[in-house]
């Protein structure tokens, strides 16, 4: 069982690794920084005096929603109003976002409340985080969200859980939430008012503001980008081991890695990309053995180049993201430091473009650690390219067809990639009778990039299976036998834990299992983790 941690949330210092390990970790629990509470009950004063008194007049608390901003609402349904927004606006569709993904999002919304400028009671965040703690989460459909005036749809879909109406409590109005049944270690999928009942946590009635504060956000499309990134960052990693043992079994020339040759250009990404391979073919007796050829092929050689692009692209959208999950984005803000009486700013904070860029990068750049991967696959398979290993490395080709397919697969991902990459940021729809008149589509932009995310994972996967066939044919070419002696160090530990779980195609057989064994073995980072163990963390 993992460890049970502590997170405290103050608006401000959260952090990509925070986020991520406490999606994941179903025993991490959650505080307010001590701080926070006196901001966090200073705006919602200035609200209850609002609901209290019916001036001045404020969007979302006593006005209607979108294009019905000019419409009053009276006091006595400023409740009836939040509760309202709610129902209508779950609107999703589609398959369910996973659950670490809204656990996610979850905490971001605490985080964004704890900044102190939303107008929230206490109450509200001190059940969002009993319901992270208990285990509830909220179904969410991951259709529905155009990533501007907040991730409206799929947030309220959390807001049906966590509320309830004055009088109306009905099952079929609370959504649909799962439940953690700790003694089976199974989520079970119920009634929103079910799901919170078993947990013990009271739903609430919305004060005036808070539906809309609920609603109002990207925390829905941050949370995807974020998760994403997160994998992005490990996958890239592992790009480089396989390339690395890619270059071994084709027995390719270390002299383009080499530090002096980046060194005339300086881009960090490249740099870093050059030193994994130098770190990860040290020792190994494959690479350099033909003095007479003096330069390998662009996906060899310039693979720390293309992958220079790529890891400066995810600093930028970690960037990004930290920037984003410490904002505010919801709308009015209330600043109770404003000199005016009326300490609520209507603006655009809840627009996602930012994410939405970001997200339409991550697609873009993964598609080429995907496409270069295929190349080397591509490369290992033909025996007119790959330096005397056979067809398909296949030791009875013919007969037999090895690992052909597999690199069909790795083709076709790569095609389905470059149809996803299209960006989703450039494409706005105006909706709400024309007062939303342009949005982000930040919610698809993520969406498309986690897809692509998985699928360069798979491509990376086929990749590892044939550079470890390859190697295996090498080591069968040669007199010396050993793993450790002919390897690489760091290639040699990722080929013993590859063949642990996979082994040698001595004669044709079913892939997939293969396929999906590799796979399993890229998404939980075990050859990532026993290759830095040799060597030391790549960069």
């Amino acid at each position: 069982m993992k460890s049970i941690k502590t997170l405290t949330l103050d608006g401000k210092k959260l952090t990509l690794v925070e986020l991520v390990s406490s999606a994941f970790n179903l025993n991490t629990r959650f505080k307010l920084d001590k701080n926070t509470r006196p901001k966090i009950l200073k705006s919602r004063q200035w609200v209850e005096r609002i609901q209290q008194t019916g001036t001045p007049v404020v969007y979302g608390i006593n006005t209607g929603f979108g294009s019905k901003a000019t419409v009053s609402i009276s006091q006595g349904k400023l409740k009836e109003l939040q509760r309202n927004l709610i129902m209508s606006h779950a609107a999703g569709t589609g398959e369910a976002l996973p659950i670490e993904v809204v656990r996610a999002a979850m905490l971001l919304r605490i985080n964004t409340f704890a900044k102190g400028y939303s107008g929230v009671r206490p109450e509200l965040i001190d059940a969002l985080i009993q319901m992270l703690e208990k285990g509830v989460v909220p179904w969410i459909p991951e259709q529905g969200s155009l990533g501007a005036s907040g991730d409206l749809a799929p947030l309220s879909h959390l807001g049906l859980v966590l509320s309830r109406g004055i009088k109306d409590d009905k099952e079929e109005h609370s959504g649909l939430a799962y439940f953690l049944n700790k003694q089976k270690q199974q989520w079970e999928l119920t009634s929103g008012k079910t799901a919170m009942k078993k947990a013990g946590i009271p739903r609430l009635v919305l004060q005036a503001k808070e539906g809309l504060a609920l609603t109002n956000g990207t925390q829905i499309s941050t949370a995807i980008l974020a998760l994403g990134l997160f994998e992005a960052r490990r996958l890239v990693k592992q790009a480089d081991i396989a390339m690395a043992m890619s270059l071994e079994a084709l027995q390719g020339i270390s002299s383009a890695f080499r530090e002096e040759l980046h060194a005339l250009r300086p881009h960090a990404g490249q740099l870093r990309t050059a030193r994994n391979i130098r770190r990860l073919i040290k020792g190994s007796k494959l690479i350099d053995r033909f003095p007479e050829r003096v330069q390998d092929a662009y996906s060899l050689r310039c693979h720390p180049q293309v992958l220079a692009g790529v890891r400066s692209a995810l600093d930028y959208i970690q960037d990004i993201i930290h920037i984003e999950i410490n904002s505010t984005t919801d709308n009015p803000v209330i600043i109770p430091e404003l000199a005016e009486d009326n300490k609520a700013l209507s603006g655009g904070n809840f627009h996602a473009q930012p994410i939405a860029f970001a997200a339409d990068l991550l697609a873009m750049v993964l598609c080429e650690v995907g496409s270069i991967a295929e190349r080397r696959i591509f490369r290992l398979s033909d025996k007119t390219l790959n330096n005397g290993l056979p067809s398909f490395l296949s030791e009875n080709s013919g007969l037999e067809s090895g690992l052909m397919l597999a690199q069909y697969t790795a083709a076709s991902l790569v095609a389905e990639n470059r149809a996803l990459a299209h960006p989703a940021s450039v494409d706005s729809i105006p909706t709400c009778e024309n007062q939303e008149d342009h949005v982000s589509m930040a919610p698809i932009a993520a969406r498309k990039a986690s897809v692509i995310l998985q699928n360069v994972q798979k491509i990376v996967a086929i990749e590892l299976l044939y550079a470890a066939q390859g190697l295996d044919l090498r080591k069968k070419q040669s007199s010396n036998k050993s793993i450790e002696s002919l390897f690489g160090r760091g290639t040699a530990t990722a080929y013993q834990e590859l063949r642990k779980k996979i082994p040698f195609m001595a004669t044709d057989q079913p892939l997939y299992p293969h396929i999906w064994a590799a796979v399993d073995l890229v998404r939980s980072n075990i050859i990532l983790e026993k290759v830095e163990n040799k060597i030391g963390a790549l960069d």
